[in-house]
């Protein structure tokens, strides 16, 4: 499985593991196949949201 960086954008992400869509979806990102989801990093994604990154990183390197 490859590494999952923050500068990887969510559909990327997906591609590389699906595992992850629960936890996106947990942190309130609910539009994972959204055009933005295709453009936007996770960084990005979870500024927009009012996320922590560093928090959201440790839950998906936990996997």
């Amino acid at each position: 499985m490859s590494q999952i960086t923050k500068e990887m954008t969510i559909g990327e992400i997906l591609n590389a593991n699906p595992n992850v869509a629960p936890i996106l979806l947990e942190a309130g990102m609910h539009c994972l196949g959204c055009p933005s989801a295709q453009g936007e990093s996770l960084e990005e994604a979870a500024m927009v949201h009012g996320m922590d990154i560093e928090d959201l990183m440790a839950k998906i390197a936990a996997l």
